[in-house]
């Protein structure tokens, strides 16, 4: 069975954090809040993690999972960023965005794209994510909570926990979220292309 924890979405409990991330330290598949919607994560490291995501969403090989991360330094270590592109996500981070962005050496191969050598990143605008991942000290491998055959991602802790008991380690309450998946803006040419437009304002990019 899941654990759950009912975290404080504006003042996340420092106990609570610290035992979620020792969870994921030990290899745990989480479902957490976001700006955007649920999301599933685990550490970027971790082969068994992802592989468990792609079962639960029933996606192949080829899917791109996101490394969410804390600030633009850690952002910074594991993609190259041009003048521009740096201008333009700086400029709207945290936020409901995904961008892909040529990998530096830092990113598992098996996480980058194997033609284009690109990588999904983004910084969200939430409490709890972000106490998250500045605790654990590096990105958590993640993927929208959205399940096989369902219009919308799920909204509430406890649905999530209800669905999932038996095939996550954790769920991560606090409060409602979303149902908008993020923008996801390719920068992988140099020009900003948005690729799904979602909660986060495309029009910046356009």
């Amino acid at each position: 069975m899941a654990k759950f924890f009912d975290v404080h979405p504006h003042d996340p409990q420092p106990r609570l954090i610290a035992q979620i991330v020792a969870l994921l330290r030990d290899d745990a598949l989480i479902a957490y809040p976001t700006d955007s919607c649920y999301a599933l994560g685990t550490r970027m490291d971790s082969h068994a993690g992802a592989d468990r995501i792609r079962a639960v969403r029933h996606l192949d090989e080829k899917h791109h999972f996101t490394l969410v991360c804390a600030d633009f330094a850690q952002l910074g270590q594991f993609v190259y960023l041009d003048n521009s592109a740096f201008r333009a996500i700086k400029a709207c981070t945290p936020g409901a965005y995904t961008f892909i962005l040529p990998a530096t050496k830092e990113v598992p191969r098996r996480l980058a794209h194997p033609n284009k050598k690109t990588v999904g990143v983004r910084i969200p605008d939430h409490p709890v994510a972000l106490a998250l991942v500045r605790a654990l000290g590096e990105p958590l491998l993640s993927s929208t909570l959205l399940l096989p055959g369902a219009e919308s991602p799920m909204t509430e802790g406890w649905q999530v926990k209800e669905e999932l008991d038996h095939v996550i380690d954790a769920v991560v309450d606090a409060g409602d979220c979303g149902t908008e998946p993020t923008t996801v803006v390719d920068f992988s040419d140099g020009t900003p292309v948005v690729v799904r437009v979602g909660a986060g304002d495309p029009s910046r990019f356009e």
